[in-house]
C-alpha cells in the first residue's frame, strides 16, 4: 500500500499503490494531497528524525542551547513537507539566503514570493506535463495555439491513439477541467472525440504559455533535494538588477549549502536566437557552466549533450535535468 498525509488536517491515511505520484482528496476534509511510496516517505522522515537527533547530541556535547529559530531553509521538517501543498517557501525567510549571495556580490534581487506559493494546482499538473510530455504535449501545444490565435475550442481524436494512450490524455483533461484549467471538457465515447474550450483567466494563458516548465523544474529539484536532505533555498522569476541597472529575471533558481548556486532557464519555444544572452548573463552571475542550465523541450539526450559540448552552457530536456543535478550534488 502507498500512503497519504494531508498537510491542511493533517490526517495520515493507506492509499493503492497504482495512486504513487497522483493527489486524491484527503478522506477527513477532503483537501488534494499527493500519494507517496511508503518506504520512501519513511525513509525521508527517518532521516529528517536521525538528523535531529544527530544536532541535539551534538549541541549537548558542546553545552549550546538548540536554536529557536533556524535559518530559512531549515525552518520547516523539509524531509515531511508536501511540497505539493504548502506557502512555506513564499516567505522572506525562506529567500533570504539568496537574497544575500547575490548582495554579496553587488547585485539586486526583488524575489516573487507567491512565485513559489504551492497551495494552488500548478506545481502538480507541471510535474505531470513534465514527466509525460511524449503523451501529453499534444494537449499542451493545441491549448497554446488556441491561445495565441483567440480559437477559444479544440478537438482530440482520441480513437487514433492505442486505448492506453487514449484513456490517459482522456483523464489528463478531466483533471485539467477538475482544477479549471479548462473552461469545459466532454468525451464523445462514440466517436473517441474530446473536446474542450480553453480557460482565458491571464494566470492559466501564461501556464500553458510556458510557466509549467517554470513550475516542473522547481518541483523536480525541490523532490529531489528533499529526499536528499540536502539544505538549501529556492525561487522562481527572480527579479535581478546589476550594478549597471541592467534588468534580468531568472526563472528558476536553487542555492544549495547556503553557497552553490543552480540556475535554470527554461524554454518551451524556440531558444537558439537566445543563447548568447544566456552565455553572457552565465558570466556577469559566476556561475559554473555545469550549473547554468537550458531546459527545453523537444531535446533528446543526444541533442542536448551535444548542446552542451558546443557552449559554456549545460542544456537538458524536462526529463533529463534531475538526472544532471542529482550527478551534481
Amino acid at each position: 500500500m502507498a500512503i497519504l498525509r494531508c498537510n491542511k488536517c493533517g490526517h495520515v491515511a493507506e492509499a493503492s499503490t497504482d495512486r504513487i505520484g497522483t493527489s486524491i482528496e484527503c478522506p477527513a476534509c477532503a483537501n488534494p494531497v499527493p500519494v507517496y511510496d511508503t518506504v520512501l516517505f519513511v525513509r525521508k522522515v527517518l532521516q529528517q528524525y536521525f538528523a535531529q537527533q544527530d544536532e541535539i547530541k551534538r549541541l549537548r556535547a558542546t553545552g549550546q542551547p538548540a536554536a529557536a529559530t533556524p535559518r530559512g531553509a531549515d525552518a520547516a521538517p523539509l524531509a515531511t513537507l508536501d511540497i505539493h501543498n504548502t506557502d512555506h517557501l513564499a516567505s522572506e525567510e525562506w529567500h533570504r539566503q539568496i537574497v544575500s549571495w547575490f548582495q554579496r556580490r553587488q547585485i539586486q534581487v526583488r524575489p516573487s514570493l507567491d512565485a513559489v506559493n504551492t497551495t494552488s494546482f500548478f506545481d502538480e499538473i507541471a510535474v505531470e506535463i513534465g514527466d509525460n510530455y511524449a503523451l501529453l504535449g499534444e494537449v499542451v501545444e493545441k491549448i497554446r495555439w488556441g491561445q495565441q490565435k483567440d480559437v477559444p475550442h479544440f478537438s482530440l481524436k482520441l480513437g487514433e491513439r492505442s486505448q492506453k494512450d487514449g484513456q490517459a490524455i482522456n483523464a489528463f483533461c478531466k483533471r485539467l477541467y477538475e482544477h479549471t484549467f479548462l473552461a469545459k471538457y466532454f468525451y464523445q465515447k462514440q466517436d473517441k472525440i474530446g473536446r474542450a474550450t480553453i480557460q482565458s483567466v491571464p494566470a492559466i494563458r501564461s501556464f500553458f504559455a510556458g510557466e509549467w516548465l517554470e513550475w516542473y523544474a522547481l518541483m523536480k529539484l525541490l523532490a529531489l533535494f528533499q529526499q536528499k536532505a540536502r539544505p538549501f533555498s529556492c525561487t522562481r522569476n527572480l527579479s535581478v538588477v546589476f550594478p549597471n541597472e541592467d534588468l534580468h529575471e531568472l526563472d528558476v533558481f536553487f542555492l544549495v549549502d547556503d553557497n552553490t548556486p543552480v540556475c535554470i532557464e527554461c524554454k518551451t519555444g524556440e531558444f537558439r536566437q537566445d543563447i548568447d544572452k544566456y552565455l553572457k548573463l552565465r558570466k556577469r552571475l559566476g556561475i559554473d557552466r555545469s550549473q547554468f542550465i537550458l531546459c527545453c523541450t523537444g531535446l533528446t539526450d543526444e541533442q542536448a549533450a551535444g548542446l552542451s559540448g558546443m557552449y559554456e552552457l549545460t542544456f537538458t530536456s524536462p526529463t533529463g535535468l534531475a538526472t544532471h543535478i542529482a550527478k551534481l550534488f
